[in-house]
């Protein structure tokens, strides 16, 4: 694997290096090594890579991007340097990483191991931004913290504590403002599978709001509902890694019968 800074991946993986990956986005504000504790439940079929934008973690004297497409673009741009033939590739996307997620998909639609996108808790795309995304956008300070408990995900104490605030805030505050500014635009269907993954009590993705996914790829998309709310996976990390194993193994095994098939002509 190309070495990138817009990969994080676990230190603590043991055994062979599987063949697959799963760049996985983060929420608003999220911590992209969050999702590298996922690493040991998918050990044999997928690798984890944390994807973190500049401006965040360790490129945080980077300057961050001032839009979710231009975000798009150095993403797709890392994970298609970093693409080989015998590495088949996963998207996943959690809530605003859901849709950062699927802008990239449109980038790499086409690129040889692409397998598929996995979003997850997030409305389809041309339904965004939605009213209450753009009014939270445009609050500050508790204003803004208030507005944000709807989605779930923000500690309590955020809200007790100033000093907090100022510290974990701001990049939620940034992601906010991206997806408000985010413009939808039509284009062909991705070809490549769709997945999406969502909890069943979560108020802010409803099922009506999933409906319009269909229109974003060729084939009709695969529906996944889990017991939880909008971070279903907190408290059951089990319900992402019991989709992406199965998706893994199956690009494992695709790319490998095309090799075998390049291989008898």
């Amino acid at each position: 694997m190309v070495a990138s800074p817009w990969f994080l991946t676990s230190e603590t993986a043991a055994g062979p290096d599987p063949a697959a990956r799963v760049y996985c986005f983060p929420h608003a504000g999220g911590n992209p090594r969050t999702f590298l504790d996922w690493q040991g439940a998918l050990e044999r079929d997928a690798r984890i890579l944390a994807v973190c934008p500049p401006g965040r973690g360790h490129r945080f004297r980077e300057p961050a991007p001032a839009s979710l497409a231009e975000l798009a673009d150095g993403a797709a741009t890392a994970i298609a340097l970093a693409s080989t033939p015998d590495r088949p590739f996963l998207l996943f996307g959690h809530s605003f990483g859901a849709a950062l997620a699927f802008e990239v998909a449109r980038r790499l639609d086409g690129v040889r191991g692409f397998a598929g996108l996995v979003a997850s808790g997030c409305s389809a795309p041309s339904l965004l931004p939605t009213p209450r995304v753009v009014e939270a956008a445009g609050l500050e300070g508790r204003a803004f913290a208030e507005s944000v408990r709807f989605f779930g995900g923000l500690p309590p104490e955020v809200l007790e504590d100033e000093a907090v605030q100022e510290l974990l805030l701001p990049h939620l505050k940034a992601d906010f403002k991206m997806v408000a500014g985010y413009r939808y635009r039509t284009a062909d269907p991705l070809t490549v599978p769709l997945t999406l993954l969502n909890g069943t009590d979560d108020p802010h993705v409803s099922p009506a709001a999933l409906g319009a996914w269909a229109r974003e790829c060729a084939a009709e998309p695969d529906h996944h509902w889990v017991p939880g709310g909008h971070f279903y996976f907190e408290d059951r990390p089990h319900s992402v890694s019991d989709v992406l194993g199965p998706l893994a193994r199956a690009a494992t095994g695709a790319a490998r019968s095309g090799d075998e098939y390049v291989e008898l002509i």
